[in-house]
């Protein structure tokens, strides 16, 4: 029964940071925030899209074209994988990022604010 509840619980999978660069890089697939708009305009990865949970929980459709992956990232990794679960249920082809935006900038991949200038972590 126990392994049975896993498999449920396992849903879309989970990548680190590293692999998050490396699949949205060169547009094979969005890197989608789902942070609050505040949080957004504080600092995001570049070249990210950005549309917040509670958009998603209230039916909004994602923001990548047909059958293109997208991978889900927040602060910690928390909402980004409620979201991408609400996208999976859609047929959406997801993954979240373990670790989100604070381990993104842990690593020291680009954080820009709303401008385009050096941003940080709201």
């Amino acid at each position: 029964m126990s392994s049975l509840k896993s498999l449920f619980r396992r849903g879309p999978g989970r990548i680190g940071v590293a692999e998050a660069r490396r699949r949205t890089a060169d547009g094979a697939a969005v890197l989608l925030d789902v942070r609050e708009s505040a949080e957004w305009n504080a600092g995001h990865a570049p070249g990210s899209v950005h549309l917040p949970l509670s958009a998603l929980t209230d039916g909004a459709p994602p923001p990548a074209p047909a059958g293109l992956p997208v991978v889900v990232i927040c602060r910690s990794g928390h909402r980004s994988r409620q979201a991408a679960r609400l996208l999976a249920d859609r047929g959406v082809s997801v993954v979240d990022v373990t670790g989100g935006m604070t381990a993104w900038a842990a690593a020291g991949f680009p954080v820009r604010d709303r401008r385009g200038n050096a941003g940080t972590l709201a």
